[in-house]
């Protein structure tokens, strides 16, 4: 037998452990950063680095670290909550950091991110050309970077982020709105920014990897419209209060489109995806014995419906040794929704990681040779400690003898709590990256 089938869930947390790994901003932040500007004569210039997302406080921390002792740096990023590493938390402490960090609210803004935002977007105006603006931006950046449009308020703000949440919308489709109803995504960062140079640093957590929907792009230009936004909150039956219906309607919110004169020369350098990821856990299957596949690492839809197809295939290689043959592992990530429904729907713990997994245990009904692990990369799923949590073939059979039922548990959006009575909740803490679900299955 490989050695790998005989520790099941070791193996697989070793396949998130280096999809993590592969995303992590220390070891792919180098051979993207630019030139600094000149520190002297008629050309010398600043280098102000701003930025938000989960992995904002590990991306400051690796340009500070990579960036050259004698050339001035300064600014400002914005994390959530306890993501910074402690390191450089350490440092910023003891004032040797050079990039400060502030910390806020993820995924429902606070005012600690308004008032970040309201710094960054004050930090950037009056520089010239000879300047440096280096963006740094990832996952969760929407939240964390929430300055509100003209005549909206945080508490407006805050509401239409929670319907979009619960509303089964895709990723692209919630940032559309959020950009449109901002004074700083959209591109409109990089606008305020101008005419200095524009570096913007990404780590992807959308499928697709478009620039404009990570973070709701806010140094990149942007094609959608306010009549898609529009559409978008009415095909989701998204209130919104009158300023930002006024706003939208009359397109008195348009973003900065391609093309405008303002983003002449700006760069934009991917330093993580999903699929690479995806690509670093198939080489450590691979490098166990195990043969590996990845499916896709743009997989949407609602979380519970992709687990049962997922398990569906499984249950086929398991049984018939199609259309892989075993032992193997199935990988997967994107970004799958939670569609929550009616107000006792609400009252659930869990996010889309342990919402799909519980999908795909009821599916698999206990299949033989069958594991399987689904996590976020962040580290945290949904609003809970946990990133995600792990099926065996005996899951179900021990829910029951603890006498739960997993469909009243996946009804009430509770699969959190279903995890932490069988002690399969995996917990790694932050890991100060982001590129979003990570799905592997294990049959063999």
């Amino acid at each position: 037998m490989n050695a790998a089938l005989n520790d099941p869930r070791a193996f697989l947390r070793r396949l998130y452990d280096s999809a993590v790994q592969r995303a992590l901003p220390a070891l792919n932040t180098a051979t993207h950063l630019p030139v600094p500007p000149d520190t002297e004569g008629p050309r010398r210039g600043r280098t102000v680095v701003i930025g938000a997302g989960k992995a904002g406080g590990a991306m400051a921390a690796a340009v500070d670290a990579l960036w050259p002792a004698a050339a001035p740096l300064s600014g400002l990023v914005v994390t959530r909550y306890d993501h910074v590493p402690p390191a450089y938390r350490a440092a910023l402490e003891k004032r040797e950091g050079r990039i400060e960090v502030v910390e806020a609210r993820h995924p429902v803004p606070d005012e600690a991110g308004r008032q970040a935002a309201q710094r960054i977007a004050t930090m950037v105006q009056g520089l010239t050309e000879h300047d440096l603006v280096l963006c740094l931006v990832s996952g969760g950046g929407s939240a964390l970077l929430s300055l509100p449009a003209p005549g909206l308020t945080l508490e407006d703000k805050q509401a239409i982020n929670r319907a979009l949440l619960k509303s089964g919308a895709a990723i692209d489709e919630m940032n559309c709105v959020r950009k449109h109803l901002s004074a700083i995504k959209g591109g409109r960062l990089a606008a305020l920014c101008a005419p200095a140079r524009v570096v913007t640093l990404l780590i992807s957590d959308v499928p697709g990897d478009a620039p404009e929907v990570i973070a709701s792009g806010p140094t990149v230009p942007d094609a959608s419209t306010c009549a898609d936004a529009l559409a978008i909150c009415r095909r989701y039956g998204i209130t919104l209060p009158p300023a930002a219906l006024a706003g939208l309607e009359s397109g008195a919110f348009e973003t900065p489109k391609p093309g405008d004169a303002r983003f002449k020369g700006h760069e934009v350098h991917m330093l993580a995806t999903p699929q690479q990821a995806l690509e670093a856990a198939a080489e450590a299957a691979r490098a166990a014995g195990v043969d590996a596949h990845i499916l896709s690492d743009e997989m949407e839809g609602e979380s519970r419906v992709v687990g049962q197809v997922q398990a569906a295939l499984a249950r086929a290689v398991a049984r018939r040794g199609a259309p892989f043959s075993q032992p193997c592992v199935i990988l997967s990530g994107g970004e799958t929704t939670v569609t929550v429904q009616g107000t006792g729907a609400a009252t659930g713990k869990g996010g889309r990681a342990t919402e799909f997994l519980l999908g795909c245990a009821i599916a698999l009904q206990g299949q033989p040779g069958v594991h399987v692990l689904a996590a976020d990369t962040d580290g945290i799923d949904g609003l809970e400690d946990n990133a995600g949590a792990i099926v065996t073939p005996d899951t179900l059979a021990r829910a029951a003898a603890l006498g739960l039922k997993p469909q009243e548990f996946l009804d009430r959006h509770d699969a959190y709590s279903f995890f932490a009575a069988l002690g399969d909740l995996v917990v790694p803490g932050p890991t100060y990256t982001n590129v979003n679900d990570f799905r592997a299955l294990l049959v063999g």
